[in-house]
C-alpha cells in the first residue's frame, strides 16, 4: 500500500516571506503597564515555551517563540531585555543535535514540492550539545521537560544526555551541573513571568501512544519512566513550589492551563476508519475490491465467526467493499481470547502454525472505533509489513494489527482527560491563591476546533495541512506545536489576559503576517 500525504501548495512560500505586523500602531502614548512590571520578564515551561516547531528548536523559528513575541510588546510599556538560549551555532537554521559529534535528534520538517512530506530537511545539524553556554536566559522553557523536572539538579549535566538523565536543551545552557531550571530562572530576578508547564506530564503519555504508565497514586517522580503520566498529588505539590518560588520577591505574571490532546493534529489527523477500495488497490477500485473479497474470506470471515462464538462479536466485523473500513488494534484491556481462537481456527482447518499464529497476535485484537485516535506518526506505516510475519497478514493496520505504539485508545484518552482535568484544577487553583492571570490555553484550544475568529475576521482551526488551509492552520508539520503563525495567536490570548487582569494597555500582533510552513522546491 503507498503511502498517503497531505501536500503543500507552494504559495506557501508567499507566507514564509511575511513580516510580523502590529495589529496596533507601536508608540501610540495610550499604551500602559497597567499593575504589572515588565522590566525583566522570564518565561519558564517545554518546549512550547522554547519556540519549538517542525520537531526541533531551529536559530531562525526560535525567534517566534511566544514569550520573544511577547516580550516585542512589552517594550513598548518599559519592557527590559529579553534573552533566549543561543542558536547562533545553527549555521544553516536545520535544528537538531549533536552529542560529541553524533547526531541524537532530527533537523526540522519541510515540506518538499517535489516529493511531498513533511520530511526531514536534508542536512546533518551543526548545534554540539557539549558546546556549554553556562548562561541563564529570559526565556527558560526546556522542550521535553515535565513539571517537576524545572526542580531537579543534574537536568542541566552533559553526563546526563546519554542515559537520559539530563536534557540536552537544558544542558547547553545550564548554569552548572547542579543547577535546576527554576534556580536558572530566578537568577533574573523576575518582575514578570510565563509559566506554561504541565503538558509533557502528559503529553509524552499520548504521543507515545500509551506506551507508558498511569503514575496515579506513586508520588516518586524519580521512578517515572519517560512516558508516563504524573500523579496529580505530584503535579500539585511542584507547581505550587514553582509559583511560590517565582513570586517570592513580588513578581506578578501568567500561568497558562493544559490543553486536552485530542485538540491537536497529531491525534486528529489520520481517521479511524482509512481503509477502502481505493486505497487497497492503489487507486484501482476493481482491485481494492477484490483484494477486500480475499482478506474476508481468508481473515475476516472466521475471526468474526470464532470471536462470535467466544462471546465477542464487537470486536471485528467484515470489511465494506464500498466504504471506509476501520483498522486492527491490539487493545490491552480486553480478555485474551488466544487459546480459544487457535483452538477454534485450527478447527476450522487452518494449518497448524498460522492457526496458533493468528490465535496469538488477534487474541486482543479488536477494529478502531471513532473514540480512538490514530497518531500523525502512524499514517507512514500502516500497510507495511512487520518483521517476520508471513504473507498474507504482513499489513500493519489491514492484516495485523497496529501495536500499542501506534494508537491511542479509549481507555488511554479517558486517562489522559482524567489527568489533565486534575492538573487544570491545580493551576487554576494555585494561580488563585497568588492572584495570578489564567490563560486557559484548555478551553483556546479546544475553540480551535470550531474555529477560532481573531480581531481581523480571520477563523484559524486545529487541521493539519491542506493547499486549501494552510493560511489558517496554526500547527507546525510535527501536528504537536504551533507554526510562527501560532505562536502570535498564543502571545496575544496571553497579552488579552494581561491588559484584563493587570489592567494593562498592551498592543497585539497581527499573526497574519508571521510565517506558516516551510515549503522547499527541491529537498
Amino acid at each position: 500500500m503507498k503511502n498517503k500525504f497531505i501536500y503543500l501548495s507552494a504559495l506557501a512560500l508567499v507566507f514564509a516571506g511575511c513580516e510580523p505586523e502590529f495589529e496596533n500602531e507601536l508608540g501610540n502614548g495610550s499604551y500602559s503597564a497597567g499593575d504589572a512590571d515588565f522590566s525583566s520578564y522570564v518565561a519558564v515551561g517545554n518546549s512550547l515555551t522554547a519556540g519549538y516547531m517542525d520537531g526541533t528548536v531551529s536559530r531562525i523559528e526560535q525567534g517566534y517563540s511566544f514569550p520573544n513575541i511577547m516580550a516585542q510588546q512589552f517594550a513598548t510599556v518599559g519592557g527590559g531585555e529579553f534573552t533566549q538560549p543561543s542558536f547562533e551555532d545553527d549555521v544553516n537554521n536545520y535544528g537538531g543535535l549533536l552529542l560529541g559529534g553524533n547526531q541524537i535528534s532530527s533537523t526540522r520538517l519541510i515540506i518538499d514540492a517535489s516529493a511531498g512530506g513533511p520530511e526531514p530537511i536534508t542536512g546533518v545539524p551543526t548545534v554540539e550539545v557539549s558546546n556549554l553556554q553556562a548562561t541563564a536566559y529570559n526565556n527558560m522553557g526546556v522542550p521535553g521537560a515535565k513539571s517537576f523536572h524545572l526542580l531537579a539538579p543534574g537536568y542541566g549535566n552533559v553526563a546526563g544526555v546519554a542515559t537520559g538523565q539530563a536534557n540536552p536543551y537544558y544542558v547547553r545552557h545550564a548554569t552548572s551541573p547542579t543547577a535546576t531550571v527554576l534556580g536558572d530562572a530566578m537568577t533574573k530576578a523576575p518582575t514578570f513571568f510565563t509559566n506554561w508547564i504541565g503538558n509533557n506530564d502528559v503529553l509524552s503519555f499520548a504521543t507515545s501512544g500509551g506506551v507508558g504508565e498511569n503514575q496515579l497514586g506513586n508520588l516518586d517522580p524519580s521512578t517515572y519512566g519517560a512516558n508516563d503520566i504524573t500523579d496529580p498529588t505530584v503535579f500539585a505539590a511542584t507547581y505550587s513550589q514553582i509559583i511560590t518560588t517565582l513570586t517570592s520577591s513580588g513578581a506578578k505574571g501568567v500561568v497558562a492551563t493544559v490543553p486536552d490532546v485530542t485538540s491537536i493534529p497529531f491525534f486528529t489527523t489520520v481517521p479511524y476508519d482509512p481503509i477502502t477500495a481505493s486505497l487497497l488497490g492503489d487507486g484501482d477500485e476493481a482491485v481494492g475490491k477484490a483484494t477486500i473479497q480475499a482478506l474476508n474470506a481468508q481473515l475476516y470471515g472466521p475471526m468474526v465467526q470464532a470471536l462470535g462464538a467466544f462471546g465477542a462479536p464487537t470486536r471485528m466485523s467484515i470489511l465494506s467493499e464500498s466504504g471506509d473500513n476501520p483498522l486492527l488494534i491490539v487493545d490491552e484491556t480486553l480478555t485474551d481470547l488466544s487459546t480459544e481462537l487457535t483452538l477454534a481456527l485450527t478447527a476450522a482447518g487452518f494449518p497448524e502454525a498460522q492457526a496458533e499464529l493468528l490465535g496469538t497476535v488477534f487474541g486482543k485484537v479488536r477494529q478502531t472505533t471513532a473514540s480512538d485516535l490514530v497518531l500523525l506518526s502512524t499514517r507512514s506505516v500502516i500497510g507495511t509489513a512487520p518483521a517476520g510475519i508471513p504473507a498474507p497478514f504482513d499489513r500493519l493496520g489491514i492484516t495485523y494489527p497496529l501495536q500499542d505504539e501506534h494508537v491511542l485508545t479509549v481507555s488511554e484518552v479517558s486517562m489522559l482527560a482524567e489527568a489533565t482535568a486534575a492538573f487544570n484544577q491545580a493551576i487554576i487553583g494555585i494561580a488563585g491563591q497568588s492572584d495570578l492571570a489564567v490563560a486557559d490555553m484548555n478551553a483556546i484550544m479546544a475553540q480551535l476546533t470550531i474555529g477560532l475568529e481573531t480581531a481581523d475576521g480571520q477563523v484559524y482551526n486545529a487541521d493539519y495541512f491542506s493547499t486549501a488551509t494552510i493560511s489558517t492552520v496554526l500547527f507546525s508539520l510535527d501536528g504537536v506545536h504551533p507554526n510562527a503563525r501560532g505562536y502570535a495567536i498564543i502571545a496575544n490570548e496571553i497579552l488579552k489576559v494581561i491588559n484584563n487582569h493587570y489592567n494593562a494597555k498592551l498592543p497585539l500582533v497581527n499573526a497574519g503576517g508571521y510565517p506558516s510552513a516551510t515549503v522547499l522546491a527541491t529537498n
